[in-house]
């Protein structure tokens, strides 16, 4: 599932590439993947209009309208925003669901093999209402160590909970939160108000590190994400402890244990140097 390195390489390459381009037509393939509008009302809303401009917020992919409206994408597991100059292999459009084409000839495709992500538009007003509902951005300064301590401290949640608490703190998913878990050496089951001051200080720096560290390397791709491009992200060589339950610990060579306990989502962890 894309999180928030993924959808901030997919922002800024879009951005990059899309900014005050005009929307010259859509193509709506599979109505199934719209909310809050009807492939209708999506074309009505959208065609003729410039793209102000594309940014992230939490894990979706934000493309503002000259209207003030908003096209709201949230990938979820197999989502993708792929911009097509003629170049884009055919099975990589073989899933689009919808596609936004551009007055210069370029299409932005909406591609999603399972269909469980969503497309929105929503209003200047009905966007603030949604994003005001959503977390805290942890690559923003508002940030601070304490500000995680203030909800650590309010909550009984395993700390890994927390971290993927999207009304807590946006844009950290599983990878991430097994990540950054491993790097400050924190036991993901804990209950996050047991940690100390100094335990939430090294876990605030390790969230910042690894989700900077992912963005430079473009995201990480196991199966199906991809850039706007339709390239893999190369983060994944990096992982210390996600998907390597059984192999050593880079940091003692105790062998990582794997477990659904926490959470029902898988938590790689090393029980001698995380506690």
């Amino acid at each position: 599932m894309p999180e928030l390195p993924e959808t901030e390489t997919i922002a800024r390459d879009l951005d990059a590439a899309i900014r005050g381009a005009v929307i010259d037509g859509v193509t709506v393939s599979r109505a199934d993947v719209l909310r809050e509008v009807t492939p209708d009302e999506l074309k009505r809303r959208t065609e003729g209009v410039a793209i102000a401009g594309v940014a992230r917020r939490a894990k979706l992919v934000v493309l503002a309208l000259a209207t003030g409206d908003r096209i709201v994408v949230q990938p979820r597991f197999t989502g993708a925003l792929l911009l097509d100059a003629g170049m884009l292999p055919e099975h990589e459009r073989r899933y689009s669901t919808l596609a936004f084409h551009l007055l210069d000839g370029r299409v932005v495709h909406y591609r999603d093999v399972r269909r469980l992500g969503t497309v929105s538009v929503m209003s200047p007003d009905r966007w603030l209402e949604y994003s005001g509902g959503l977390g805290s951005e942890p690559l923003d300064p508002e940030f601070t160590p304490d500000r995680l301590t203030k909800a650590a401290r309010a909550s009984r949640q395993a700390i890994k909970k927390l971290l993927m608490d999207q009304r807590v703190l946006v844009g950290v998913g599983n990878i991430y939160a097994n990540e950054s878990l491993w790097r400050a050496g924190i036991d993901p089951s804990r209950p996050a108000k047991t940690l100390l001051d100094r335990e939430l200080a090294a876990l605030h720096r390790a969230i910042v590190e690894v989700l900077t560290a992912s963005i430079r390397a473009r995201g990480t791709s196991f199966r199906d994400y991809r850039d706007a491009s339709g390239a893999r992200g190369a983060f994944a060589s990096s992982l210390a402890v996600y998907g390597r339950g059984g192999l050593p610990c880079p940091r003692c060579s105790a062998r990582l244990i794997a477990t659904h306990a926490v959470d029902g989502r898988q938590t790689v962890f090393c029980a001698r140097c995380q506690y």
